[in-house]
């Protein structure tokens, strides 16, 4: 399996049958096979997560699906696109097909965010994938401290339906800006969930962040399996990174 970060929180992941988006809004993506399927997803409507370019990358591909948050207003959709769109909200488990029904299935579950719309993990060919888009901690510095108990509150509901879960790549918030709160999310997450390879994401291209965490005691557990992106447009393998030039 091959992750690229592309941006911001936007990844894309390249499996044997099947090709993941998620949250793009910007950025180059990698090359595609045309013969592949391509599934699109959008966490939730804020600019930073959706953006209406992601319904022009099915112009040179045979297959493409797109799985949206339902906060994204459908009146976005073209009228030529919209059987290739499944409109999704907080709690759902659902399966797809694709390979133009030839009986491969896409398994889709979808958490409720702490923010807005969800979050997805999807089971393909064997492997597990997780992408929070806005599902996190969203302790502030400033915010009355019931209203960050109530958000640490409702994290841990969510986060406690993933626990045990194996998961070989999962995308998580890790946003500078929350200040020494930093981090909560992100270790509440891994403490919970069995993941192989933790990919930060929302940093806001302070990638420094990522360090940072990896320097807590509380990472002691967890933080080789925490991968350093450094770029946009980085690309791994399991977490073995590829040459430059790839």
């Amino acid at each position: 399996m091959k992750i690229t970060f592309v941006h911001h929180s936007a990844f894309l992941a390249e499996l044997t049958s099947a090709v993941l988006l998620f949250d793009y809004t910007q950025g180059p993506i990698p090359k595609l096979d045309p013969d592949k399927p391509l599934f699109i997803f959008a966490s939730h409507r804020h600019g930073d997560h959706f953006s209406e370019k992601i319904f022009d990358l099915q112009k040179d591909l045979k297959e493409v699906h797109y799985v949206l948050s339902n906060d994204i207003s459908k009146r976005k959709v073209n009228e030529a696109l919209k059987d290739c769109v499944t409109f999704v909200k907080p709690g759902e488990k659902l399966r797809l097909s694709y390979n133009h029904g030839a009986g491969t299935e896409l398994e889709i579950t979808t958490f409720a965010s702490t923010d807005e719309g969800v979050a997805f993990l999807v089971n393909v060919d064997g492997k597990v994938l997780y992408h929070a888009g806005d599902l996190n901690n969203w302790r502030w510095e400033g915010e009355p401290e019931d209203w960050n108990r109530s958000m640490a509150k409702k994290y841990s509901q969510e986060v406690d339906r993933l626990t045990g879960v194996k998961i070989d790549a999962a995308f998580l918030p890790l946003d500078p800006r929350q200040e020494e709160s930093f981090y909560l999310g992100f270790d509440e997450f891994m403490r919970k969930a069995e993941v192989q390879y933790a990919f930060p994401m929302h940093c806001w291209g302070d990638f420094s962040v990522i360090g940072r965490l990896k320097e807590l005691e509380v990472s002691g557990p967890y933080r080789e399996r925490i991968v350093m992106i450094e770029r946009d447009g980085q690309p791994f393998i399991l977490g073995q990174e590829l040459p430059n030039d790839e």
